[in-house]
């Protein structure tokens, strides 16, 4: 039998794969707002670290102020580029939704942030040992 416009079995069909492509499009879209609010989670505690290794710290130690300084403003830095790549990649990935496509996470900007977050952790590291 060819099924055509107004076929009841056919009919059912496109309503159940409605009813899942619209399913996948709203799960899709909460997750991408749970991934947004991660990147902001992970921009408001290198804020947070920022505040402690830059602001605190320097404050409670009798050594030398400036690495931790340079800490503090590093771990801001990282703050801000999370926090805005967050804007970023949420908008970019709403647009691909609405186009019914994919937008994969840029593996440069995956690079300079985690050679970003090395060279900070490297760093105080070395500042811990340092300055103990």
């Amino acid at each position: 039998m060819k099924y055509g416009v107004g076929d009841p079995e056919t009919d059912t069909m496109h309503e159940a794969m409605d009813e899942a492509t619209a399913d996948a499009i709203r799960r899709t879209r909460l997750a991408n707002e749970r991934t947004y609010l991660a990147w902001w989670r992970g921009g408001l505690t290198a804020l947070a670290v920022s505040v402690g290794a830059g602001a605190l710290i320097p404050d409670i130690t009798a050594g030398t102020r400036w690495p931790f300084i340079v800490l503090g403003v590093g771990f801001a830095i990282l703050a801000i580029a999370f926090i805005a790549y967050g804007v970023h990649r949420h908008r970019e990935v709403e647009r691909a939704i609405e186009r019914g496509g994919f937008a994969p996470l840029e593996t440069r900007v995956a690079a300079v942030l985690g050679a970003f977050g090395v060279v900070l952790a490297v760093f105080t590291i070395v500042v811990v040992i340092l300055e103990s």
